[in-house]
């Protein structure tokens, strides 16, 4: 998945952001893409966190996009550590809850 990123914090932890495809059916126009930060020990232990999730086509390959000191602080100040927004630009968006991600998308 390109535009992607990711930045190690002081304390030896990552906060990676990716780029995923928007839910089918979300409301969202045929291409849209949402922007994800995951908070975890290491780059490998968020793109597994996001895996088992059921997204299961997650790779991080570069450093293109990093995550902004904002999307940090964002994360970082989340309970799960693991949030998204469709708008990444827009500051008026807040971050939600990758739940609210994964609810939209219909069973299969």
């Amino acid at each position: 998945m390109a535009g992607g990123g990711f930045c190690k914090l002081p304390g030896g932890s990552v906060v990676v952001a990716l780029y995923l495809p928007g839910p089918p059916g979300g409301g969202a126009s045929p291409g849209a893409r949402v922007r994800v930060l995951v908070h975890a020990a290491n780059r490998a232990r968020a793109l597994t966190r996001l895996r088992n999730l059921g997204l299961r086509a997650v790779y991080l390959r570069g450093n293109t996009e990093p995550p902004t000191p904002d999307e940090i602080t964002a994360v970082l100040h989340h309970p799960d550590g693991l949030v998204w927004r469709a708008t990444p630009d827009d500051d008026t968006e807040s971050w939600h809850g990758i739940r609210t991600l994964l609810r939209r998308a219909p069973a299969a």
